[in-house]
């Protein structure tokens, strides 16, 4: 299983990369590999405000359909649209290709609030 070290990372199994003021964010190698093959991936709008720990949008897989939990607040500025054709790049390649959202940090501060990739390797495993 992939954990890059230059990520963040929540309990929910989001990951997070800061560029700048602003953050990508996608789901970790872990939930992916735990949701099976994903089938579709339902996202916010550009524009929408996400909430520190709220439901910002889902990932159906022929298991199950999971919440995305925000690991940050702050406003979304850029979607992968890609991922409404190719849910299957959340399989493929959870921390390249498919991204979910980029968002301008309300707070951050937040970040102190997650995770290193040691961190949340510890958090798995347990």
């Amino acid at each position: 299983m992939s954990l890059p070290k230059d990520l963040l990372y929540s309990k929910e199994h989001e990951w997070v990369k800061k560029e700048g003021n602003k953050v990508r964010i996608g789901i970790t190698d872990f939930a992916q590999d735990e949701l099976g093959d994903i089938v579709f991936v339902e996202l916010p709008e550009v524009g929408d405000e996400l909430e520190l720990n709220e439901p910002f949008g889902s990932v159906e897989s022929v298991k199950t359909v999971s919440e995305l939990y925000a690991p940050v607040s702050g406003k979304v500025v850029e979607v992968n649209e890609e991922l409404e054709d190719s849910p299957e790049y959340v399989n493929e390649s959870p921390y390249e290709n498919a991204w979910m959202v980029v968002v301008e940090l309300a707070d951050e501060s937040e970040l102190d609030d997650l995770l290193s990739a040691e961190g949340y390797e510890e958090e798995i495993s347990e």
